[in-house]
C-alpha cells in the first residue's frame, strides 16, 4: 500500500505526484523526466521507488497550470519548494535525486544549486544544458531549457536545419541508427571551448553520482555524456563515490520502468515505444533485460 498526493503551482511553487511507502520512509527520490502528460508519467516512477520502500517525489517540468507549456526556460527554482517539502515539512533525512533523458540537466542542477542530494542518478543523459523549443518541439527558441532565479542557464545550441529531428540515418560516428537529434547534438559536442562554457558541473553536487547509458542509444550520444561526465569528475579529484553502467545495445529508453504487475497497460505499450526508440524496437528482449538491471543497481545504489 502506498499513500498519494499531488502538488499545484499556485500554492506549492511546482506540480509535483508524490508517493510514499505505507508507514512512511527516511529515504526519498525525486523524479525528474519530463512533461507533465508524458507518455510514462512521472508518478508511475515514484510509484516505483515506493514500492521498494523510499519515497518517490515526481516533479513535472512543463505543460501544467504555471508551467511553460514547451520545454523552454523552465525554472530551476521550483526544486527549492519541492526539496523544503521532503526536508523540512516531511522531515526526510535522505534525499536522492534522479534524472532520465532531458531529466538529467534538471536533476544535475539541483543537486548542484540547491544541494542536500545524497545521490545523483542518472539515466540516457546529456552533459550539457541545451536550447529550448516551442511545443512542436522543431521550433528553437534563442533561450535556455532552464533558467535560474530569472536568467537563463548558459547552453548548447544545435543545428536542426540539416534534416528533421527525428528522422533516422547513417552517422560516421555511430554504430547503429541515428536520429537526427543525435547527430545534432554530436556536432555541437565538437567545439570544446563551447562546451566548456556550458557543461553540468556534477563534480559541484557533493553527491555519490550513478551513470546509466545505452550504448546504442538513438536519440542523443548519452554515452559520450557519461564518458564526459565521469572524466570531469575524476580530473577534479571528486571524493564522493561514482559509477558508471553501460548497456552494449542499450537503447534511449532505459532506466527504471514503472511496476509491470501494476501498470499491464503500459508495458504492452513498450513495443509501440520501439517505433519510436529503433534499438529499443530491434534489441527488445536484451533492453527489457537492461530495464531489470538497471532497477536493481539504481535501488541498490539509494539503499547503500
Amino acid at each position: 500500500m502506498m499513500e498519494h498526493e499531488h502538488f499545484n503551482y499556485r500554492q506549492h511553487g511546482f506540480v509535483g505526484h508524490l508517493a510514499r511507502p505505507d508507514g512512511g520512509s527516511d529515504m526519498a527520490v525525486i523524479v525528474v523526466m519530463g512533461g507533465e502528460q508524458s507518455l510514462l508519467p512521472g508518478i508511475k516512477f515514484a510509484e516505483r521507488f515506493a514500492d521498494y520502500g523510499i519515497t518517490g517525489l515526481a516533479v513535472s517540468l512543463f505543460g501544467a497550470e504555471g508551467l511553460p507549456d514547451a520545454p523552454n526556460q523552465i525554472p530551476l527554482d521550483m526544486f527549492v519548494p519541492a526539496v523544503r517539502l521532503l526536508r523540512e515539512e516531511m522531515h526526510i533525512g535522505h534525499i536522492s535525486i534522479y534524472g532520465q533523458s532531458m531529466g538529467s540537466i534538471f536533476a544535475v542542477l539541483a543537486a548542484q544549486y540547491i544541494g542536500g542530494m545524497e545521490n545523483l542518478i542518472l539515466v540516457s543523459p546529456t552533459h550539457v544544458p541545451f536550447e529550448g523549443t516551442l511545443r512542436d518541439r522543431k521550433t528553437m527558441t534563442g533561450h535556455s531549457v532552464v533558467t535560474w532565479q530569472g536568467k537563463d542557464i548558459p547552453f548548447v545550441r544545435a543545428d536542426f536545419s540539416g534534416g528533421k529531428a527525428g528522422k533516422y540515418q547513417r552517422h560516421p560516428m555511430a554504430r547503429h541508427k541515428v536520429t537526427g537529434m543525435w547527430a545534432a547534438y554530436y556536432d555541437a559536442y565538437q567545439s570544446e571551448a563551447a562546451v566548456l562554457a556550458v557543461r553540468l558541473e556534477a563534480e559541484k553536487t557533493g553527491a555519490r553520482v550513478l551513470m546509466i547509458a545505452g550504448q546504442e542509444d538513438e536519440a542523443w550520444p548519452s554515452e559520450l555524456s557519461v564518458i564526459e561526465m565521469e572524466r570531469h569528475l575524476k580530473d577534479s579529484g571528486y571524493e564522493k563515490e561514482v559509477k558508471t553502467v553501460f548497456f552494449p545495445h542499450g537503447s534511449h529508453l532505459g532506466g527504471l520502468m514503472p511496476n509491470q504487475t501494476r501498470e499491464k497497460m503500459l508495458y504492452r505499450m513498450i513495443p509501440l515505444i520501439g517505433f519510436m526508440y529503433k534499438t529499443f524496437g530491434k534489441y527488445r528482449s536484451e533492453n527489457m533485460k537492461y530495464i531489470a538491471e538497471s532497477e536493481k543497481e539504481i535501488i541498490d545504489w539509494i539503499r547503500a
